[in-house]
């Protein structure tokens, strides 16, 4: 009796493998990358910059869709606009979930926010919050002086350092501590970046910067699990006391609004609690006010990041950048400074921001989805929890699409209807996950590129053109930091000075 119990568990077993075996052999899957090892699959091949590595990886295999098995997850990658349609509009549902990383495991709140947690009632509530109580155009415009505040604020620090004439100028630290406050001011109703509390700010900055350079990185712990019984690579020690310094940071700004009421995101979250509560459980209403935290991790970074690479460019491009002062001298004038309802008379401008999101977008690769079943993509079969992973690089430098694309041409955009480019330009995102952030990126970064080239003249520090190397990190910043000439315009002299005696 015994035997016959091993005998038939044995071949259930046997008949188990080979189902297993056959149905993974049913699978139709996109052309890979010919050398693949036991347990680690394709990983090896994995480098950075990982959007570039991984566009190469794609033109060596043949295609625009790519299969890679990294360890015990698969992915695909696609590169092309009628694949990311194809994905993101025709297979938006199926593809609308997030592998569970561990970045987002220890600073998204265990995958509870609303960039890191699974398509679900959970998340929907997340994005409708968001959406029509924190990032509607209501709220955005009730915090436009804010961003006026803080223009002036880079304006008048720009100023004193050149004063005198042209002068040398580092525009990344003042870039991230005008998109920071921005955020923060909106969030928690405090102007972050004080003198007297310089080096507390820089300790936040660099912290942002650290989760953006790990959350970059291939970790190979989110491939091979058995690495995390050892802690390979070192990636909880990095992360864990990284994660709990944010997370003290941010509580104490959410404490803040228990003993004060102020007119901030927090401050509106905690209004609404009530109705908060009638949508989500008590489990899941924290997650719901520390998802503003997840906004200055994604809101600090993008827009600094944008403005740097645009006045690289800029300067790179005088003929540019004076065609878009003259636009903005007929349009605006030299009285006043440009403010954010001139923007969508400013075509020009939004052109010089479309032509850089697409030569470098904020986010080179978009967060990754993952599909919830079974679906079929550019003819190829994609198995249930497989890992997408749009190459937004590749895709705004497809030359089936772009005419020279490696070469910066704002004009390129005149005269295009936005709805033209929806997947053709990718630097927020498509889809059910798209970036909620999109208007306020677009009214931050418009606002201060327009105020730079308004109101300043810009040369290179030397004859050669600025270098336009891409560093580590999720937003693909600048490898060297921005360094170039600058000096108030003589016409707007005034006018800089009452804008800086205002703010």
């Amino acid at each position: 009796m015994e035997i016959n119990l091993v005998s038939n568990a044995l071949l259930f077993f046997f008949v188990y493998l080979v189902y297993k075996s056959l149905a993974r052999r049913r699978y139709r899957l996109p052309p890979s990358p010919a050398v693949s090892f036991p347990i680690i699959g394709h990983l090896h091949l994995l480098k950075h910059p990982l959007h570039r590595r991984l566009h190469q990886l794609s033109r060596i295999s043949g295609g625009q869709i790519l299969y890679l098995k990294l360890g015990v997850r698969r992915a695909i990658v696609v590169s092309s606009v009628d694949l990311v349609e194809e994905c993101l509009a025709k297979n938006d549902t199926i593809f609308a979930n997030r592998p569970h990383l561990l970045v987002d495991k220890y600073v998204g709140y265990n995958h509870r926010t609303i960039s890191g947690s699974s398509y679900g009632d959970h998340w929907r509530s997340l994005r409708r919050i968001v959406a029509q109580d924190l990032l509607s155009v209501a709220r955005l415009n009730g915090f436009l002086h804010i961003r006026a505040e803080e223009i002036r604020h880079l304006l008048a620090g720009l100023e004193k350092a050149s004063r005198n004439g042209f002068s040398k100028v580092g525009l990344r630290a003042r870039l991230s501590e005008l998109s920071f406050n921005v955020v923060v001011r909106m969030i928690a109703g405090k102007r972050y970046f004080t003198q007297e509390k310089e080096g507390e700010q820089r300790g936040f900055l660099e912290m942002i910067k650290q989760v953006f350079e790990i959350a970059q990185t291939s970790n190979p712990q989110d491939f091979l699990p058995f690495l995390q019984w050892i802690d390979y690579g070192g990636f909880k020690k990095k992360i864990i006391p990284l994660s709990k310094e944010l997370d003290g940071l941010f509580q104490s700004l959410v404490d803040e609004h228990r003993v004060e009421k102020k007119n901030t995101m927090i401050g509106h979250l905690n209004q609404i609690n009530n109705s908060i509560f009638q949508h989500l459980t008590l489990q899941l209403a924290t997650p719901c006010i520390h998802n503003t935290q997840n906004m200055i991790l994604a809101g600090t970074d993008t827009s600094s990041v944008t403005v740097e690479w645009a006045m690289s460019l800029l300067v790179n491009h005088p003929h540019v950048l004076e065609k878009a002062r003259k636009e903005l001298d007929s349009q605006v004038g030299l009285h006043r400074l440009i403010d954010e309802e001139d923007l969508p008379n400013l075509p020009y401008l939004r052109s010089i921001i479309s032509e850089t999101f697409r030569l470098f977008p904020p986010g080179p690769l978009l967060i990754p989805h993952q599909s919830s079943e079974d679906c079929v993509v550019g003819g190829y079969d994609i198995p249930r929890g497989t890992m997408l992973l749009i190459n937004v690089w590749a895709v705004h430098r497809d030359p089936d699409v772009w005419e020279q694309p490696t070469i910066f041409n704002p004009d390129r955009f005149e005269g295009k209807d936005q709805l033209d480019q929806k997947y053709k330009l990718l630097p927020f995102g498509v889809g059910k996950r798209a970036c909620p952030g999109l208007g306020l990126g677009q009214r931050t970064v418009g606002l201060a590129l327009g105020s730079l080239i308004q109101c300043f003249e810009w040369e290179r520090t030397t004859v050669e053109e600025v270098d336009l190397h891409e560093g580590l990190g999720l937003t693909m910043p600048k490898l060297n930091p921005l360094e170039v000439m600058c000096k108030p315009r003589a016409a707007m002299y005034e006018v800089i000075q009452g804008a800086i005696s205002q703010g």
